[in-house]
């Protein structure tokens, strides 16, 4: 074995262990650092403090802890280290990163330079996260933290410093303890020792029973093979939009920010955004933090905004069976068969729009095998499924209603064909892993709507226009209420129901702000006069809409001194080549101008279609943001399984 000689100087480490059963909520704790300090899983810290809501805790709660809390302070390491400059005070002490928290800022309140925070802190980057521990003098703490108490107060009496001269054999990234043992540190996962040891987690677990159901813990020491050969393995994930059109309605117009949730190879795969925490990421897509961990191993350098995340393994998804051709069933309501003209008409214009886009991909290359089925009516559905061969379909693309769509996945459920709904979305079908669903839900539209509001209410009044239900508008005010802080929020069922507040101090008429959640063309014409009405009273009208109508574009020049913003599922940019190319196309088959169901005919089968590969795993190219001809697809993987659209655009009217 290769034998080496190294000079370690100034290597000094203390270990205070606090022995302690409960733990007390302070500012800037949650549940993720409360158990990575005591060594605990989440679940662990979930199941000993079962009155958990939803992964909040408030400062003050007292928790039950069943690990003992261990606090690691590193001085100093290297072959030539400065002398810690507040070697001589001897006490030092740790402060929790609260938000907003900098470096830069951390030096000016604590009269530290950066130099000796780092020293300090030789871990210390600028990706420092909410939670975190910061070692620093504890006199500085007591002096300047203010509010800020500190985490901890550790005796740290500092000797002298001496070179020691230390014989040591090559090892593993890792010390271990024995030729067959390992000491689990701080950072390590299942995935990183299957790897470093090159070990199964089956064989892991079954050489430390227990250790699946306990969880790694620091300091522990398990069992692994004999075999020491190390292996480092680097992941590089790619989240590439393929954006045959790039669309651009306006200068107001922008593209929504969501969740970019996808699949790469075998996995569902997540694009961290500002703002996300691994425990957001922990409760949105409901796994422990050890299969995330286990899954993405460099999580142990901090979660960083534009990493991509597997998630959890896709279940075994279809894979085409025979021919080089796909196959692809439309189910339509046509209504010959039931004598049901309903839908005929909505019926063949989504189909002239799918014929179009069908032709296209035939054009480039595509071979494809397109069967029409007739889906008749709600009551004669059933016999169209007989016209579906199973064993030689690889997409369906449609029936329209809910209840039909719902038939076609128990048909098919032992095939896991992919099934795209055209406008079906409802809880219910989230469950179906085989599901595509084109239609975006309203409360991703509130969602947006609520996060316009934040950014620019300063304590205005708030009216939210109903619909009878009111289902959204209680959605939107819950949302807001959460969000903004003693807002007064109004929900009425008439735009003539929003008046301008009124000053308290200067009695003068005040701006407010209205917002449409209703998606009536007549009452979103009413709330478009109204608002109109009120900015020329008073300036600083806000207007927001969850929907469009046509008065929108007719009266731009007025309701943009209502800094109106709305949002929209479909637009077609009518200067962009890839529209003008289609459009004109359409004309010239069908001497007339695309209808609302021919575009989305066209939108829904060009984007499967581009989507799909010769072996019919349509779902690996799922994670693909695509604008077409007016619809914006960003489909996100739910926690139960369907793939959601969830693109749409936002459209800002700008005063001139």
């Amino acid at each position: 074995m290769i034998k080496k000689f190294f000079i370690l100087s100034g290597i000094f480490a203390f270990t205070a262990v606090f022995a302690q059963k409960t733990h007390t909520v302070e500012k800037g704790d949650n549940p993720y650092n409360i158990s990575k300090r005591y060594g605990m899983t989440i679940d662990e810290l979930y199941r000993l403090n079962p009155n958990i809501k939803e992964g909040k805790v408030s400062i003050g709660d007292v928790l039950a802890v069943n690990k003992s809390e261990k606090q690691s302070v590193k001085i100093a390491e290297g072959n030539n280290v400065a002398k810690d400059p507040h070697a001589n005070s001897g006490e030092l002490g740790k402060i929790v990163l609260e938000p907003k928290q900098t470096i830069y800022g951390i030096t000016k309140q604590y009269h530290i330079s950066e130099a000796d925070l780092r020293k300090l802190n030789p871990n210390l980057d600028s990706n420092m996260k909410i939670g975190d521990q910061v070692t620093l003098p504890l006199a500085s703490i007591k002096k300047y933290g203010g509010p800020q108490k500190p985490a901890a107060e550790i005796a740290e009496t500092v000797t002298k410093t001496e070179t020691v001269a230390i014989k040591t054999e090559a090892k593993t990234s890792s010390e271990k303890v024995a030729e067959d043992s390992y000491i689990v540190q701080p950072k390590d996962n299942y995935y990183k020792l299957s790897k470093t040891f090159n070990i199964t987690q089956k064989e892991l677990f079954a050489m430390n029973p227990g250790l699946e159901a306990k969880g790694l813990q620091p300091g522990d020491v398990i069992k692994i093979k004999t075999d020491h050969s190390t292996t480092f393995v680097t992941e590089t994930s790619t989240n590439t939009d393929s954006k045959p059109v790039q669309t651009n309605i306006s200068s107001n117009v922008s593209s929504a920010a969501s969740t970019q949730t996808g699949t790469a190879d075998d996995y569902v795969t997540y694009t961290v955004r500002d703002g996300d925490t691994v425990f957001s990421i922990l409760n949105r897509f409901g796994i422990t933090l050890d299969e995330l961990i286990s899954l993405n191993p460099n999580l142990a350098n901090g979660l960083k905004s534009g990493m991509v995340l597997k998630i959890k393994k896709l279940e075994a998804g279809y894979v085409k069976k025979t021919g080089d051709a796909l196959n692809v069933v439309l189910m339509l309501p046509f209504g010959f068969d039931s004598n049901d003209n309903k839908y005929r008409t909505l019926s063949f214009d989504f189909l002239s729009g799918a014929k179009l886009a069908i032709e296209r991909s035939a054009q480039n290359g595509q071979k494809l095998d397109v069967k029409v089925v007739d889906a008749g009516n709600e009551s004669s559905f059933k016999n169209s499924l007989t016209q579906i061969n199973k064993d030689n379909t690889d997409l369906i693309i449609g029936p329209l209603f809910k209840s039909n769509v719902l038939e076609v996945l128990d048909f098919v459920k032992d095939k896991r064909i992919p099934v795209v709904a055209p406008f079906a979305n409802s809880d219910d079908l989230l469950g179906y892993s085989n599901l595509v669903i084109i239609e975006t839900n309203d409360n991703v539209y509130a969602d947006r709507i609520i996060k316009e509001v934040k950014d620019v209410f300063q304590d205005q009044k708030i009216y939210i226009v109903a619909d009878s239900e009111k289902t959204r508008a209680n959605y939107l005010k819950s949302g807001l209420e959460k969000s903004l802080k003693n807002a007064k929020i109004a929900i009425v069922g008439s735009a003539a129901d929003i008046q301008l507040d009124q000053n308290m101090m200067t009695g003068q008429s005040a701006p407010v702000i209205a917002i449409l959640a209703n998606d009536n063309s007549t009452v979103g014409d009413a709330f478009a006069a109204k608002v109109i009405s009120l900015s020329k009273e008073v300036q600083g009208i806000k207007a927001f809409s969850m929907y469009f109508t046509p008065s929108f574009e007719k009266k731009v020049d007025e309701l943009s001194q209502t800094n109106l913003v709305y949002l929209i599922d479909r637009k077609i940019d009518t200067d962009g080549n890839f529209e003008k190319e289609i459009l004109a196309a359409f004309k010239n088959k069908y001497c007339k101008t695309p209808s609302k169901y021919s575009i989305i005919g066209f939108d829904v089968v060009n984007d499967m279609l581009s989507r799909e590969n010769k072996k019919g795993e349509i779902f690996k190219q799922m994670n693909k943001v695509q604008t077409q001809l007016a619809t914006k697809f960003e489909f996100e993987k739910t926690k139960t399984g369907a793939y959601v659209n969830k693109g749409y655009r936002v459209v800002r009217l700008v005063p001139q």
